[in-house]
């Protein structure tokens, strides 16, 4: 069952780091963009498992971080979180941000037990350049019960604090037999 806004406020202050009361919808609560971008780096390729250069920048003005049209980076969110080992939730865009191009979390699902600040998969499908302030509400998080989880989060984005790149390398350990021959 997804959790309403009396759930919400009764478990915010322990849920959300650094998170503004002011922030909880009925059935959501909203996720501000923090200072932290990564953009790919220039790459002849990406390959699936391999590592993956990206470059930072860090906002720390009015002025914002320009996304161009069809440009993607990726950014932090201003709150953290700290997730119980039975709760999880998924990152959606927030509907006026969607509504002017700006494409906000492809990947966005919050597992049970993770702590750190969100990284948002961010896209930009407008014909013009979006100013990306750190600071806005861009997404919100949809919090609900799950049962029987034996194992919480503790995997390779536990933690993350700026926006964090793909640690899909990472998966070589766990998952050895795609690997089988490979670098």
């Amino acid at each position: 069952m997804i959790w309403g806004d009396r759930k919400l406020k009764r478990y915010f202050e322990e849920l959300i780091v650094n998170g503004n009361p002011n922030m909880i919808n009925p059935a959501s609560i909203n996720l501000c963009l923090g200072n932290s971008f990564l953009n790919i780096s220039r790459q002849n390729h990406i390959t699936l498992g391999e590592p993956v250069e990206y470059q930072e920048t860090l906002i720390f003005n009015e002025g914002g971080y320009i996304l161009e049209p069809g440009g993607f980076c990726l950014a932090t969110t201003k709150e953290g979180l700290v997730m119980f080992p039975n709760v999880a939730a998924f990152v959606q865009g927030r509907s006026s941000i969607g509504r002017i191009g700006l494409t906000v979390q492809n990947a966005g699902f919050v597992d049970p037990g993770f702590s750190g600040h969100i990284t948002l998969e961010l896209k930009n499908d407008a014909p013009v350049p979006i100013i990306l302030k750190p600071g806005y509400p861009v997404a919100q998080l949809v919090f609900f019960d799950c049962t029987r989880v034996k194992k919480p989060y503790k995997g390779k984005y536990y933690g993350q604090v700026d926006a964090t790149g793909s640690r899909m390398f990472m998966d070589k350990d766990k998952y050895p037999e795609i690997f089988k021959g490979g670098k």
